[in-house]
């Protein structure tokens, strides 16, 4: 890309395991007109049937991201495509990204995520919240199974969930120790958290290229479903924004993209953070819909214009009731799966 974001030559952007992403998509293909670029968009992902392939302009099938091969694909699909920037977007593959992403640049091309060792902090819940403590950002109590086991009184409720999962599988609450001898003997390598009562918020905090927090949006968790914002809400408060841009700083400058955090709210405002997610998270899109423009502020670093952002640059009470919205693919007799054009097109994000 050109100086000031202007150029006649398409910037091609990656996207890893792409998923459902389809909202996330189609907001850096609106950003893209909004500054007169020619996008290129590249999905990767191991399923034939991933919902967001249908709508990339050059979809790749890549091995399952746990497997020695995936990373030499990621590497192959850059070089073929001379990407500009690489875009993580679930955790699946942050940290294999992350220990090739020096590979990654030398061939040109902007990974936006941290180094290793953060990388590592972040996938590890334990290791988060051993972090968050040794830089005073409040958090639950935190221990391992062995940890917990080994105390001689124990308080309910409980919170159970793996130590390195994701979108919410094997999440459960204990109530007594019947609960906890269950569960603890089938959640994978688990951790246990004191149960905090409260307003789940997620923070979309924008770093871009420089790793500075410059922008924290909260959103209010109304509901979930499989670990994703179904309804939500973005709130102005400060309070909540300052500690997120707090948490955030801990991690250093490496970060790249957007990080996303998880804290509850207590009915005392004690802000209690739960998680850190160096990537986009899936309700994104309601904090750019609010304004917080993150593809567009992206698309202009790569370009080397670097915007003016507030900081508080949102609105507030914005709020995001998600439905499903289908992609029909035409088969052949044999019904199998494969990659062609959809029958329409998916919905603009405007």
């Amino acid at each position: 890309m050109a100086q000031g974001g202007k150029s006649t030559e398409p910037t091609t952007l990656i996207f890893t395991c792409v998923g459902r992403r389809v909202e996330l998509v189609q907001a850096f293909r609106a950003a893209a007109r909004r500054l007169g670029l020619t996008l290129h968009v590249v999905g990767l992902d191991s399923d034939l049937t991933a919902p967001a392939l249908s709508i990339v302009d050059t979809p790749v099938i890549m091995p399952r991201a746990t497997t020695p091969d995936y990373v030499p694909a990621v590497l192959t699909a850059v070089r073929a495509h001379r990407a500009a920037a690489l875009i993580p977007t679930t955790d699946t593959d942050l940290q294999a990204l992350a220990r090739q992403r020096a590979d990654i640049e030398a061939l040109g091309c902007l990974p936006l995520i941290g180094a290793a060792d953060v990388i590592d902090v972040c996938r590890d819940k334990m290791a988060t919240y051993r972090h968050l403590r040794a830089h005073g950002i409040d958090t639950p109590e935190t221990f391992t199974a062995d940890e917990l086991l080994a105390q001689p009184t124990r308080r309910y409720p409980l919170f159970i969930k793996p130590r390195c999962g994701s979108a919410s599988q094997w999440v459960h609450r204990l109530d007594d120790e019947a609960d906890l001898s269950y569960f603890v003997r089938r959640v994978a390598d688990p951790i246990i958290q004191e149960f905090v009562s409260g307003v789940e918020h997620t923070l979309d905090v924008y770093v871009g290229l420089t790793g500075e927090p410059r922008c924290v949006v909260p959103r209010a968790r109304w509901q979930v479903r499989t670990g994703e914002v179904s309804k939500g809400v973005t709130v102005k408060d400060r309070d909540i924004m300052e500690a997120g841009r707090r948490v955030v700083e801990t991690l250093g400058r490496s970060v790249r993209g957007v990080v996303t955090l998880q804290c509850i709210v207590t009915p005392d405002r004690r802000i209690r953070f739960i998680e850190i997610n160096p990537r986009f998270g899936g309700g994104a899109p309601l904090s750019i819909a609010a304004g917080a423009d993150f593809p567009e502020w992206l698309l202009r670093e790569l370009g080397g214009d670097m915007p003016t952002i507030a900081f508080d640059g949102f609105r507030h009470g914005l709020c995001m009731l998600r439905y499903d919205w289908a992609v029909f693919l035409p088969l052949d007799a044999d019904l199998k799966p494969k990659l062609v054009p959809p029958l329409r097109g998916c919905p603009d994000f405007s």
